[in-house]
Protein backbone atom coordinates (compact mmCIF):
# COMPACT_ATOMS: atom_id res chain seq x y z
CA UNK A 1 0.00 0.00 0.00
CA UNK A 2 1.57 3.20 -1.13
CA UNK A 3 0.17 6.76 0.88
CA UNK A 4 0.15 9.64 -1.53
CA UNK A 5 1.88 12.41 -0.25
CA UNK A 6 -0.20 15.27 1.81
CA UNK A 7 -1.98 18.20 -0.33
CA UNK A 8 -1.31 21.51 0.54
CA UNK A 9 -4.90 21.45 1.91
CA UNK A 10 -4.27 18.72 3.97
CA UNK A 11 -1.31 19.46 5.60
CA UNK A 12 -1.10 21.22 9.51
CA UNK A 13 1.10 24.38 9.63
CA UNK A 14 3.09 24.98 12.23
CA UNK A 15 4.24 28.24 14.09
CA UNK A 16 3.39 31.59 13.08
CA UNK A 17 1.45 32.32 9.35
CA UNK A 18 0.62 34.84 7.60
CA UNK A 19 -3.38 35.53 7.36
CA UNK A 20 -3.01 36.58 3.96
CA UNK A 21 -2.73 32.85 2.92
CA UNK A 22 -5.73 31.80 5.44
CA UNK A 23 -7.56 34.27 3.64
CA UNK A 24 -6.97 33.30 0.08
CA UNK A 25 -7.90 29.63 0.78
CA UNK A 26 -11.37 30.94 2.26
CA UNK A 27 -12.03 33.79 -0.50
CA UNK A 28 -10.44 31.59 -3.51
CA UNK A 29 -13.49 29.98 -4.25
CA UNK A 30 -15.94 32.56 -4.02
CA UNK A 31 -13.61 35.19 -5.80
CA UNK A 32 -13.27 31.44 -8.20
CA UNK A 33 -17.21 31.46 -9.08
CA UNK A 34 -16.85 35.15 -10.80
CA UNK A 35 -13.79 34.29 -12.76
CA UNK A 36 -11.13 36.38 -10.10
CA UNK A 37 -8.25 34.20 -9.78
CA UNK A 38 -8.23 34.88 -6.07
CA UNK A 39 -9.61 38.85 -4.43
CA UNK A 40 -6.50 40.60 -5.90
CA UNK A 41 -7.94 42.80 -8.92
CA UNK A 42 -10.90 43.50 -6.21
CA UNK A 43 -8.16 44.69 -3.57
CA UNK A 44 -5.41 46.38 -6.12
CA UNK A 45 -8.67 47.99 -8.34
CA UNK A 46 -7.52 51.34 -6.99
CA UNK A 47 -3.79 51.00 -8.29
CA UNK A 48 -5.25 49.60 -11.49
CA UNK A 49 -7.43 52.26 -12.62
CA UNK A 50 -6.54 55.39 -10.36
CA UNK A 51 -8.53 56.54 -6.83
CA UNK A 52 -11.00 58.46 -8.89
CA UNK A 53 -12.28 55.85 -11.20
CA UNK A 54 -11.60 53.27 -8.47
CA UNK A 55 -14.04 55.72 -6.23
CA UNK A 56 -17.14 54.95 -8.74
CA UNK A 57 -16.81 51.34 -9.76
CA UNK A 58 -16.43 48.45 -8.64
CA UNK A 59 -15.08 45.33 -10.26
CA UNK A 60 -17.96 42.19 -9.97
CA UNK A 61 -16.63 39.68 -12.30
CA UNK A 62 -14.74 38.32 -15.10
CA UNK A 63 -16.68 35.83 -17.70
CA UNK A 64 -14.68 34.29 -20.18
CA UNK A 65 -15.28 32.11 -23.34
CA UNK A 66 -15.97 28.47 -22.51
CA UNK A 67 -12.62 26.31 -21.47
CA UNK A 68 -10.40 29.71 -22.15
CA UNK A 69 -8.61 32.52 -19.49
CA UNK A 70 -8.45 34.95 -22.50
CA UNK A 71 -10.54 37.47 -24.00
CA UNK A 72 -12.92 37.80 -20.90
CA UNK A 73 -15.77 40.45 -20.27
CA UNK A 74 -14.89 42.62 -17.21
CA UNK A 75 -18.07 43.42 -15.69
CA UNK A 76 -17.79 46.73 -13.92
CA UNK A 77 -20.07 48.04 -11.15
CA UNK A 78 -20.84 51.76 -11.81
CA UNK A 79 -22.38 54.28 -8.77
CA UNK A 80 -24.19 56.58 -11.66
CA UNK A 81 -25.03 57.28 -15.09
CA UNK A 82 -23.21 59.82 -15.67
CA UNK A 83 -19.65 58.06 -14.40
CA UNK A 84 -20.92 55.60 -16.96
CA UNK A 85 -20.47 57.47 -19.80
CA UNK A 86 -17.51 58.71 -18.55
CA UNK A 87 -16.35 55.19 -18.04
CA UNK A 88 -17.53 53.98 -21.82
CA UNK A 89 -14.68 56.24 -22.62
CA UNK A 90 -11.97 55.49 -20.70
CA UNK A 91 -12.70 51.59 -21.94
CA UNK A 92 -9.52 51.25 -23.73
CA UNK A 93 -7.13 52.76 -21.31
CA UNK A 94 -8.89 50.38 -18.59
CA UNK A 95 -8.69 47.19 -20.54
CA UNK A 96 -5.01 47.90 -21.27
CA UNK A 97 -4.33 48.47 -17.63
CA UNK A 98 -6.24 45.36 -16.12
CA UNK A 99 -4.49 43.40 -18.80
CA UNK A 100 -1.21 44.47 -17.87
CA UNK A 101 -2.14 43.75 -14.20
CA UNK A 102 -2.93 40.06 -15.07
CA UNK A 103 0.29 39.87 -17.56
CA UNK A 104 -1.83 38.69 -20.74
CA UNK A 105 -4.79 39.32 -23.09
CA UNK A 106 -7.10 38.19 -19.89
CA UNK A 107 -10.07 41.06 -21.11
CA UNK A 108 -11.38 42.00 -24.27
CA UNK A 109 -14.44 44.19 -22.79
CA UNK A 110 -16.31 46.15 -20.50
CA UNK A 111 -19.89 45.38 -19.21
CA UNK A 112 -21.41 48.05 -17.18
CA UNK A 113 -24.20 47.50 -14.36
CA UNK A 114 -25.79 50.13 -12.47
CA UNK A 115 -26.38 50.21 -8.58
CA UNK A 116 -24.99 51.38 -5.25
CA UNK A 117 -21.44 50.54 -4.62
CA UNK A 118 -20.65 49.28 -0.82
CA UNK A 119 -19.90 51.77 1.61
CA UNK A 120 -16.64 52.26 2.22
CA UNK A 121 -14.27 53.00 5.26
CA UNK A 122 -13.53 56.60 5.25
CA UNK A 123 -10.51 58.15 6.67
CA UNK A 124 -10.52 59.69 9.67
CA UNK A 125 -9.74 63.64 9.87
CA UNK A 126 -6.89 64.54 11.84
CA UNK A 127 -7.35 65.27 15.20
CA UNK A 128 -7.14 69.40 15.98
CA UNK A 129 -5.01 70.27 18.69
CA UNK A 130 -6.47 71.00 21.92
CA UNK A 131 -6.89 75.17 22.33
CA UNK A 132 -3.86 76.89 23.82
CA UNK A 133 -3.19 77.88 27.42
CA UNK A 134 -4.94 81.60 27.85
CA UNK A 135 -1.27 82.52 29.61
CA UNK A 136 0.28 80.82 26.24
CA UNK A 137 -2.01 83.11 24.13
CA UNK A 138 -1.17 85.88 25.59
CA UNK A 139 2.43 86.01 25.35
CA UNK A 140 2.26 84.64 21.50
CA UNK A 141 0.22 87.08 20.37
CA UNK A 142 3.17 89.69 19.47
CA UNK A 143 4.43 86.75 16.51
CA UNK A 144 3.34 87.70 13.10
CA UNK A 145 4.23 84.84 11.33
CA UNK A 146 1.76 82.22 11.55
CA UNK A 147 3.92 79.46 11.56
CA UNK A 148 6.37 80.51 13.97
CA UNK A 149 2.91 81.41 16.04
CA UNK A 150 1.75 77.84 15.23
CA UNK A 151 4.89 75.85 16.16
CA UNK A 152 5.40 78.01 19.23
CA UNK A 153 1.89 77.17 20.74
CA UNK A 154 2.78 73.23 20.03
CA UNK A 155 5.99 73.74 22.19
CA UNK A 156 4.05 75.31 24.84
CA UNK A 157 1.21 73.24 25.07
CA UNK A 158 3.77 69.80 25.34
CA UNK A 159 5.72 71.97 27.68
CA UNK A 160 2.77 72.62 29.61
CA UNK A 161 1.23 68.91 29.80
CA UNK A 162 4.08 67.47 31.29
CA UNK A 163 4.17 69.59 33.69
Amino acid sequence: MTSKPPRDEDRRIQGMVSVALAADRVTKPIFGRHGFAGGALVVDWPAIVGSAVAAHTLPVRIKFPPKERTGGILEIKVASSAFATELQHLEPLIIERVNGYFGWQAVTRLRLRHGPLPERAKAKAAPQPPPANQALSERLKDVTDPALKEALERLGRHILAKG
